[in-house]
């Protein structure tokens, strides 16, 4: 199967990795504009374009956008005008989604879009749990990392989270706020407190504190940053009958209301893990969506998001972002 790259930036590289265990006949068909990266492709015994219209006329099958979050909707619509089936990553802006729905439908086209904590075995967990409680909660939920620690191996300044249309914030909100509708339900109300607290050269809040309220009567408290000098994920679920907590890593402990003792959940994962990103992040998920992606081709099963959902998201953030304008 031909497999289209779009970007061949640290996300490219990764589902270049992956797709090469999910598929065993893959050929890869790279784009990237970087003079840099084109050499790098070649290096790798791949084939690269600068144009992606070069690219397609290598009558790619699939393919995997992987560019800037914030200038993908040309892309998938090209794609979608050529007849191949994409999978986008985590998009910062809803630019084109209704042309983009419209279109795929006409062209009987699937546009998949990651959305990878939804894949997280312990966001599954999390999910059930607070589904079988029967009275609303409260959360707690921090994450958080130091900006120029996202991409040690380049300067903060060249990566799009410093970027005020694609900030760090803003993304964390997008990769997080999926899972949480998911789980506690639709917002029917937020507010919301900023600041900024260091000298970052970046023209954006770098601390989002979110009062959140959901339809359904759950409450909660979000809090994003890109200060944590130690990267952060702690998540805490409080209820009558329930204490959940998360760090972010395999195992999760909840209080035995009766015995008073934090009681140990261990949820396995692969635990395989790429030296250059925060220690609590595994492969797993991402395998796990590309594996979806592909069934979604195969049998048209529904995948966990869509663009739809995608776009209420992206509301939401832009709502939260109207108190820092």
């Amino acid at each position: 199967m031909k497999v289209l790259i779009v970007g061949y930036g640290s996300m490219g590289r990764r589902r270049i990795r992956l797709v090469s265990e999910v598929l065993n006949n893959a050929v890869f068909i790279c784009v990237d504009r970087n003079p840099e990266r084109l050499m790098q492709i070649k290096a790798n015994g791949l084939l690269g374009y600068s144009n992606l219209d070069e690219a397609i006329n290598e009558k790619p099958e699939i393919a995997f956008v992987c560019t800037s979050p914030g200038h993908h909707a040309s892309i998938i619509l090209r794609l979608i005008d050529s007849g191949i089936q994409v999978f986008t990553e985590l998009n910062l802006t809803s630019d084109l989604y209704e042309e983009i729905i419209d279109k795929s439908k006409i062209k009987n086209v699937s546009v998949f879009i990651s959305s990878t904590l939804l894949y997280k075995k312990q966001i599954e967990f999390v999910n059930d749990f607070v589904k079988k409680q029967n009275s609303p909660m409260n959360y707690i939920y921090h994450v958080g990392q130091y900006l120029p620690d996202w991409h040690p191996w380049e300067c903060y300044k060249d990566f799009f989270v410093s970027q005020k249309q694609t900030n760090g914030i803003r993304e964390i909100l997008a990769i997080q706020l999926p899972w949480i509708v998911n789980t506690f339900g639709m917002i029917d109300s937020l507010s919301c407190q900023t600041q900024k607290c260091t000298r970052l050269d970046i023209d954006f809040p770098d601390t989002v504190n979110l009062s959140l309220h959901h339809e359904n009567g759950n409450i909660g408290v979000f809090v994003a940053d890109v200060v944590s000098r130690k990267a952060i994920t702690r998540l805490e679920i409080i209820g009558e009958k329930i204490h959940l907590f998360w760090d972010g890593y395999d195992d999760l402990y909840n209080l035995n209301i009766d015995s008073g003792m934090l009681e140990k959940i261990h949820v396995n994962n692969s635990g395989d893990h790429i030296e250059g990103y925060s220690d609590n992040i595994n492969e797993e998920p991402y395998r796990n969506e590309i594996k979806e992606f592909l069934l979604m081709i195969k049998e048209g099963k529904s995948p966990r998001y869509s663009l739809m959902k995608d776009k209420y998201i992206l509301s939401l953030i832009d709502k939260i972002e109207e108190y820092y304008q």
